[in-house]
């Protein structure tokens, strides 16, 4: 079997979906691997480094003519799409539950999807795999180092003959992969830290960072079955924000971690409570995404500086700014995928395998993934809205600036908790 690799495309992407050192790993399973021309170079990986390796590199074309098995970290463009043929597979971070219209794509053409975001991440035999949490990892500690950078001030005590500088005050929201990362980063940069999350039983893991850890009073414990958050009430949710909003304004760095895949995120940081902060504060909102974000006004990819002196980082791909890092990382959870589902030198697809189950989005020419499959039934058929009246496109709409006019309540909507990454997490989720 031949697994290609191919050159990311998208914008500010610098990962690469296999490095060198993988390829002796997949040889003795039969999988011979091809480098498209150029694909490490983000990562500061050349052609030669691959090639010392053992694999072939080739031209963009013979890739997509000659592979068996395309390797990609994000989901492909409409033009590799045109690309692939029937029989081949795709795996790579596919957000299909984002992008259900790709998988229906793809099962159009012929081709096998696997996705890694589709990991059932509570089976102990899936840590190799998770490239949720292994890129989530990376972007939390990059996170605490985009906020030092745009913080004004000094994050650690520096007692100097200029005086004395205090340390910086940062909490972080969310006690998953990410935020854990981001708590540990800003304490080994001397911040002084706190840290908040849906279930108690985190409570142990910020305390072991050196963090304090912020209970609500108002918010009971919203711990799920098997380690996940369960999804708030409205009221929950209501009190939630309010006091929440205390603890914000007496921070001058906040970091929000919480995704939900497919799912506009949770709303964690109000306008109100913006508003109240400290001219100079920074919050990094690692939730920005084209849905929303866990910051009233952030965009994904763009910093914000609001009238009364806020910086709000919508932090939308920090993995990709750490790219040596992430990609080796990412290149063992996929070797260890595609290692799982290769048998006899070929990939074996069988969906009543629990790993595959949750992996394999496309097969035979078909959706076969149960919750892809349910999303492509209701954009088959939605729910009409009241005669005459707009709907709102949630995901291609313009945003608007929440600064400049009033704003309607965004807690009246539905709004569901993050679900945990593995190793235990609870707001945070980890598609980043």
């Amino acid at each position: 079997m031949r697994a290609g690799v191919v050159k990311e495309t998208a914008p500010g992407e610098r990962r690469v979906a296999l490095v060198p050192d993988a390829i002796a790993r997949l040889r003795p399973a039969g999988i011979d691997v091809l480098v498209e021309s150029g694909a490490g170079e983000g990562a500061w990986l050349t052609d030669a480094v691959y090639a010392d390796a053992g694999a072939a590199i080739v031209s963009s074309a013979e890739l997509y003519r000659t592979a068996d098995v395309i390797l990609t970290v994000t989901k492909p463009s409409a033009t590799m799409v045109g690309q692939l043929k029937e029989g081949q597979a795709i795996v790579g971070m596919l957000a299909p539950l984002s992008d259900p219209e790709l998988a229906a794509a793809l099962a159009a053409k012929g081709v096998t999807a696997i996705s890694l975001d589709g990991l059932p991440r509570t089976l102990s035999r899936t840590q190799p795999m998770d490239a949720l949490s292994s890129q989530s990892n990376v972007a939390g500690y990059k996170a605490a180092l985009v906020a030092a950078t745009a913080f004004g001030r000094f994050f650690p005590m520096l007692i100097t003959a200029a005086g004395t500088a205090r340390p910086a005050k940062v909490l972080v929201l969310g006690a998953g992969v990410a935020g854990l990362q981001a708590i540990g980063t800003a304490r080994r940069l001397g911040a002084v830290v706190s840290g908040y999350d849906v279930r108690p039983a985190s409570k142990t893991e910020v305390e072991s960072l050196g963090a304090t850890f912020v209970e609500l009073t108002s918010v009971g414990s919203a711990a799920g079955e098997g380690g996940y958050a369960r999804e708030l009430t409205a009221d929950e949710r209501q009190a939630q924000q309010d006091e929440l909003a205390g603890h914000i304004t007496r921070n001058d760095v906040v970091i929000t971690t919480a995704q939900v895949p497919g799912r506009r995120p949770p709303l964690l940081v109000t306008e109100d409570a913006i508003k109240a902060m400290m001219p100079g504060s920074v919050i990094v909102d690692m939730g920005a995404s084209a849905l929303g974000g866990n910051v009233t006004g952030s965009r994904p990819g763009e910093t914000i500086i609001t009238g009364n002196g806020i910086t709000i980082i919508g932090a939308d791909n920090l993995p990709a700014t750490v790219p040596t890092a992430a990609s080796n990382a990412y290149s063992r959870n996929i070797a260890a995928l595609l290692l799982h589902l290769t048998s006899d030198g070929a990939l074996a697809i069988d969906t009543a395998d629990e790993i595959q189950a949750g992996v394999v989005i496309t097969h035979g020419g078909r959706v076969v993934h149960e919750g892809v499959a349910g999303l492509l039934g209701g954009l088959a058929a939605p729910a009409p809205g009241p005669p005459g009246e707009p709907q709102e496109d949630l995901v291609t709409g313009p945003q608007e600036d929440l600064f400049a006019e009033p704003q309607e309540d965004l807690f009246t909507e539905s709004q569901a908790e993050l679900p945990p990454t593995g190793g235990g997490a609870g707001v945070d989720g980890t598609s980043n």
